[in-house]
């Protein structure tokens, strides 16, 4: 990766005085910000890129609006 030679003055300083590499410095960054955007999607999203959100084929295109399918709901 290539910084601007400010940035990597500023890393190589805080390598020395964490006792650290600059590799680690930079990793645990680029962890944080991932974390940081997981943390920003949604259930339904999640849901969503996991494929466990869409039609089933052979069923009612709308389950929750449809009014034969609540027949009965509510009743003891």
């Amino acid at each position: 990766m290539r910084f601007p030679a400010e940035l990597r003055r500023r890393l190589k300083d805080a390598a020395l005085r964490n006792g650290t590499r600059d590799s680690e410095i930079v990793r645990n960054a680029v962890e944080r910000q991932f974390a940081a955007a997981d943390a920003e999607i949604t259930a339904y999203e999640r849901a969503k890129r996991a494929g466990l959100i869409g039609a089933v084929k052979g069923l009612s295109r709308d389950l929750s609006m449809n009014p034969k399918h609540f027949d009965g709901f509510g009743s003891s």
